[in-house]
């Protein structure tokens, strides 16, 4: 979905229409969150958020990978593969498509092995069977079903919590301080009103921000489309590298891209005279189709990474150990 432009502004009419919704909703959650998980035999370290759609949840559980294999761990993805129609639990191969099992896990698989359940739970086994020595939930953080060692929640440093209500009358999932209670730290990705909004849950606060491997794309005329929780994000890291914006295409997230669509992307961008270039989840969508893989080939895709502050390493390694003591 695309979020309304009144999630991000100051409480109006239409959401305070909504919010008794907002709250059902909000309360609905959190007594989800509540209820009790299976405990597994390894550590669990959850990557989740307080609102809905994009926050760097994917890049972040990323770097958290990296950074445990780099300390000898053996991590194993557990996600629940938006996007995708099976349910699993099933790991991701070098066959599975977007359609199958969705974007995030195709870029989850290229760092660790990833499993997709919706039953979180289910992929406990073949995460086991896998030799893990950690899971990494990427996004779980309202889902209950297993319990988990260590929380951390990612907030999206230019949009925070919006205008603080539940959806559908703002962007939150539940009320921000009340989700805070099952959060053990807050990652801020990127500048802006996120900062304060994090501080202000009484939880440790860590700052990152999104590096984009520029690569040859500096200085030249790009024609941009992404879909992803907030494409504009993705046209001002053009910017910000240095590329001339011929053209933008927004579309919601997870889209999935018709021929049509491909075609008129092929169009638009010879005649504007710029360089086809999105995101590296919107380009392994790319595929099903000669008209998608012409597109795929046209496309430059932009690799994004971030670095995850050493206090908070030193944290989620800290709750791992602790684990293992306990065990």
């Amino acid at each position: 979905m695309k979020a309304p432009a009144f999630w991000s502004q100051q409480p109006g009419m239409i959401a305070s229409l909504l919010s008794p919704l907002g709250w059902l909703y909000g309360q609905v959650t959190l007594r989800r969150m509540a209820h009790p998980g299976v405990t597994a035999d390894i550590p669990v370290i959850c990557i989740g958020n307080f609102t809905l759609g994009g926050a760097g949840k994917t890049p972040t559980a990323i770097a958290l990978a990296r950074a445990l294999i780099a300390a000898g761990e053996r991590p194993v993805f557990i996600t629940r593969g938006y996007g995708g129609r099976e349910a699993g639990p099933l790991i991701v191969s070098e066959t599975s498509t977007p359609d199958l099992v969705g974007d995030e896990p195709l870029l989850l698989a290229r760092v660790a092995p990833s499993i997709v359940a919706r039953d979180r739970a289910a992929g406990l086994p073949q995460a086991l069977g896998a030799d893990a020595t950690v899971i990494i939930l990427d996004d779980g953080m309202q889902n209950p079903a297993l319990a988990k060692t260590f929380v951390l929640a990612v907030v999206d440093g230019t949009a925070g919590f919006g205008n603080n209500l539940p959806f559908p009358a703002g962007p939150l999932r539940a009320p921000a301080n009340a989700q805070a209670a099952f959060v053990d730290a807050v990652l801020v990705i990127g500048e802006g009103r996120g900062d304060a909004d994090a501080r202000m849950l009484g939880k440790p606060v860590h700052i990152s921000s999104l590096r984009a491997d520029a690569g040859e794309l500096p200085g030249t005329q790009v024609f941009a489309f992404a879909g992803i929780g907030r494409p504009e994000k993705f046209f001002d890291t053009l910017r910000e590298i240095g590329c001339s914006l011929a053209g933008t295409v927004a579309f919601p997230d997870h889209h999935r891209f018709t021929d049509a669509e491909a075609y008129d992307l092929l169009t638009r961008a010879s005649a504007a005279g710029g360089r086809l270039v999105t995101t590296e989840k919107d380009y392994v969508r790319l595929t099903g189709s000669p008209a998608l893989e012409t597109l795929a080939a046209a496309t430059q895709p932009l690799p994004v990474s971030l670095a995850l502050p050493e206090r908070l390493l030193k944290a989620i390694k800290g709750a791992i150990g602790g684990f293992r003591a306990r065990a």
